[in-house]
């Protein structure tokens, strides 16, 4: 008899009908896929292309223009830049991403590592970098060059090791948590904008009632999907404004340009001081990677089958992809600061579903977007974003840390890294609690006692003064004055 294990995607393949449930066929697909890493992946010989990949790969065009909107606004503000600069370049980051990173690496040389997207957390500090005489290019470098060592050297696998499921939990409850109501926070302040603040309670109110009925009959993977097309109808359906602006074309192509002295951004080249003012930044931004992407992968072990672990998403590959991506990007004129793609990856893992399919169309729709223009429009219009974002990271976000936190010993921890986030910052949560679950004073004791003294307490206490030292020395810490004074004044 034939060891299953040596036979191919392509044996072990079973038609729909041979199953009892789509969920069934959907599970068995995941259990004999066994991805080449690093060498070519093809669909129909490694994987093949479902319905459902349709949902993750809108979700991630949707996130993909807003998320590289607002990134590249928050440079562009302080740099005097326009509106129509900030379109063009999400348009070319779209490009760049899906033409040079997407397809090519998630969908076909290393189907285990996430899309690599854009760094959400780290747009609030936008403004300070600007403002420290940070350039775009040297922090793109710098993150792309510090990111990649640490995936190399299998930094990030090591870190999510040592990151406990009541931490793990706890991160996922109080980053679901914050995003859910401040994309509410912002839907209502868009319809109070216009005196229709009746419209975003129609809006959120018809998407409970979808939800809770998608959870009902098993079809929660449809919710971005139908959670866009009701928001939209509603929102439009009561009068709220909507318009088609983003005219369809090609952006500038041409590095030159967007590094020029009076194009593009207008800064030229960077010089030594730039990168000495983002290395700060730099730390900061890899250090918030660990956790995002331990978030990331915890919805596929939630979600997957347990011998589906071939499918699951590499923590180190992804890091080095982003890397690359990152300073790739960077290079050819892009503002995207990158990380792992979690509207891909959220609902890619809800709906059962492996990386590769749903970044070939994930591709496909970032171009389509980008040239054709309209569909930016439409996705950034504030009830189908709010909504997307909602349903297909934050409110997933929620559900899976309370699957994770469910045992009195993971619940202190989650609790302990809710409460030290909400001081600082996730990235300060996450290092803290790391440090106190690990060495036993939290959580689950036994656990701790099972480690080397170097996973124990050496790493994580190196871990957490280095970021301390960094927060402290930028001024993230509440009340406190940074302790570089070329910082002070920022704040």
């Amino acid at each position: 008899m034939v060891n299953e294990d040596s036979k191919s995607y392509r044996e072990l393949h079973r038609p729909r009908s041979e199953f009892a449930s789509r969920q069934a066929y959907l599970e068995h697909e995941l259990s004999i896929m066994s991805p080449r890493r690093w060498r070519i992946n093809l669909p129909y010989r490694d994987y093949r292309f479902e319905a459902e990949d349709w949902v993750p790969a809108m979700a991630a065009t949707i996130g993909k223009i807003v998320m590289v909107a607002a990134i590249v606004a928050a440079f562009a503000a302080p740099l005097g830049l326009s509106n129509a600069f900030v379109i063009e370049n999400a348009r070319y980051e779209m490009l760049i991403a899906a033409l040079l990173f997407v397809v090519i690496f998630s969908g076909v040389l290393i189907p285990t590592a996430n899309l690599a997207g854009t760094h959400g957390p780290l747009i609030p500090l936008v403004p300070i970098i600007v403002a420290s005489g940070g350039h775009p290019m040297a922090l793109g470098i710098m993150i792309g060059v510090l990111g990649f060592v640490l995936g190399v050297f299998k930094g990030g696998s090591l870190l999510a090791r040592l990151t406990s499921d009541g931490v793990c939990g706890g991160l996922l409850l109080f980053l679901g948590f914050i995003g859910m109501t401040s994309q509410i926070k912002s839907l209502y302040t868009w319809a109070d904008g216009f005196d229709m603040g009746y419209v975003a309670f129609a809006v959120v109110l018809a998407t409970i009632i979808m939800y809770a009925y998608l959870e009902h009959i098993g079809k929660r993977w449809l919710a971005i999907p139908l959670g866009a097309v009701l928001a939209a109808v509603i929102a439009f359906a009561l009068g709220a404004p909507f318009e088609f602006t983003t005219e369809p074309g090609l952006p500038n192509l041409n590095p030159a340009y967007w590094w020029g002295d009076d194009t593009g951004w207008k800064l030229g080249l960077p010089q030594l001081h730039h990168f000495i003012a983002v290395a700060p930044f730099a730390v900061l931004a890899v250090a918030m990677w660990s956790p995002d992407f331990l978030g990331h992968r915890a919805f596929q072990h939630l979600n997957y089958p347990r011998n589906a672990k071939k499918v699951i998403m590499n923590i180190d590959d992804t890091m080095c992809v982003a890397a690359a991506r990152q300073v790739v990007g960077t290079a050819l004129g892009g503002g995207n600061i990158a990380s792992s793609w979690g509207t891909y990856i959220v609902p890619a893992a809800i709906a059962k579903r492996p990386i590769p399919a749903g970044a070939v169309l994930t591709g496909l729709l970032c171009v389509v977007a980008a040239v054709w223009g309209y569909p930016m429009d439409l996705a950034i219009w504030p009830p189908v974003l709010s909504v997307a974002l909602i349903v297909g990271v934050y409110l997933p976000l929620l559900e899976a840390g309370m699957q994770m936190t469910r045992e009195g010993k993971t619940s202190q921890s989650a609790a302990i890294v809710i409460f030290s986030s909400a001081l600082v910052n996730p990235v300060f949560g996450w290092s803290l609690t790391v440090l106190l679950d690990n060495i036993g004073i939290i959580g689950d004791k036994e656990r701790g006692q099972n480690m080397t003294r170097t996973d124990r307490w050496v790493i994580p206490s190196i871990v957490f003064i280095v970021l301390c030292t960094v927060m402290a020395g930028i001024g993230m810490f509440p009340g406190i004055p940074a302790l570089m004074e070329s910082f002070r004044t920022l704040h």
